[in-house]
């Protein structure tokens, strides 16, 4: 099921429960619109072709310890299938990493690493990421202050087309 295939109920479901995981049926289905029971049938069939991956809850970095995000642009000596899987492999395993991508442009892959403090940091770098075998530079650029963050993806018609319901007067 694409996002496309989502109808407008679908869309309100997946809203509420990005917004609150722990919704009760019968409170979700009077949101959207719904008896329970089509509710329920509607969010396991979202849950069944994988719209909905998990539940989870979404802590507060600093409050958990981790008030250092750091974004690192790691660049491989060598774009080869082999390696690309090696690093992706250890990477993986590594919890500080809380995301990771394999980039077009400079570098080969954007990390996304949180930890307590700059010395943690240190020694994830030095123990963990130089180690990995084939890495040609590391370039890592500290966290100031988070602007935003959401965990929410934009379900709405103008988030889907790009298009903003506000008038323009030129």
């Amino acid at each position: 099921m694409t996002n496309s295939e989502l109808d407008t109920i679908d869309r309100r479901i997946l809203d509420q429960l990005q917004r609150n995981g722990r919704i009760s049926n019968v409170e979700l289905a009077g949101l959207v619109g719904l008896s329970p029971s089509p509710c329920l049938r509607r969010v396991r069939d979202l849950e069944d072709v994988g719209v909905i991956d998990r539940y989870a809850a979404i802590l507060d970095q600093g409050a958990a310890g981790f008030s250092l995000s750091v974004f690192v642009q790691v660049t491989l000596e060598r774009q080869i299938e082999a390696a690309l899987e090696a690093f992706e492999r250890v990477i993986a395993e590594r919890p500080e990493v809380m995301e990771c991508y394999l980039m077009t442009g400079d570098a080969d892959y954007l990390l996304r690493i949180v930890v307590p403090d700059v010395a943690a940091y240190e020694t994830f770098l030095k123990n963990h990421l130089i180690r990995i075998q084939g890495i040609s530079s590391i370039k890592s650029s500290f966290a100031l202050n988070r602007v935003k963050y959401e965990t929410a993806l934009p379900l709405n018609d103008e988030a889907l087309t790009g298009t903003s319901s506000a008038r323009r007067n030129d």
